[in-house]
């Protein structure tokens, strides 16, 4: 009976778990493609200045708007960090959750993208939730190749906020929003008992093929971090 019990527990779970790999490699499907599309335009793209002194990406797509009255947010996305030796980690999933996103008016559903400028906001995700705009400082972000460096906006924050919603791409602000690593889907994804610092090492992780392709289109649009 118990053993009965045993084999049908697995039948019922094993389904489970291909929808949540497929899920999974569905969402990081999903950030390669808001990433290309944002930056096939050059002059709605994040600055290249911005992303040559990027210390981490993370890409949060189609947000959705929790209720018709309070401005709730939820979504699920990625989060890759710059190694030390100039490689973009591979990525770690992570939640975004919070009140009202920018001024996207009636949109149910936004594409977003933070920019990490500085160590101290890498750090502080990579400890766990924190919340942006207290734990770190955050900006709407410059639009354009033609954006320079030199702007009101440019250095001042440690991270940079953006969204796209129905084709159009802006800074967005994002003060008061929540990022956590998830730690049960990016174990579930990778196998094993590998937490988030072991995935941004690569610590004898073989990289699935849904991760290379991000990879290969995050190594497109953003070089190597510039060095002092």
């Amino acid at each position: 009976m118990h053993k009965l019990i045993a084999v049908l527990l697995v039948a019922m779970l094993f389904p489970l778990a291909l929808m949540a790999e497929s899920s999974a490699v569905s969402k990081i499907g999903q950030a390669s493609e808001v990433l290309s599309q944002i930056m096939s335009i050059p002059e709605q793209a994040i600055p290249p200045y911005l992303l040559s002194n990027a210390h981490g990406i993370a890409i949060v797509p189609a947000v959705l708007k929790a209720g018709f009255f309070v401005g709730g947010r939820h979504g699920k996305g990625i989060l890759t960090l710059l190694r030390d030796d100039g490689s973009w980690s591979m990525p770690v999933f992570i939640t975004l959750t919070g009140g009202s996103i920018g001024y996207q008016i009636g949109a149910q559903s936004i594409d977003i993208i933070l920019v990490f400028k500085s160590t101290k906001s890498v750090d502080a995700m990579r400890k766990g939730k924190f919340t942006l705009g207290a734990d770190a400082s955050v900006a709407a972000g410059p639009v354009g190749r033609h954006a320079e460096a030199d702007t009101d906006v440019s250095l001042q924050a440690e991270i940079y906020s953006y969204s796209r919603t129905r084709g159009l791409f802006a800074g967005v602000a994002v003060e008061g929003a929540a990022l956590q690593i998830d730690d049960a889907a990016t174990r579930s994804f990778y196998g094993g008992a590998k937490n988030a610092d072991d995935i941004f090492t690569g610590k004898e992780i073989k990289a699935p093929d849904a991760v290379q392709n991000f990879l290969e289109v995050l190594k497109k649009y953003v070089p190597p971090l510039e060095k002092p």
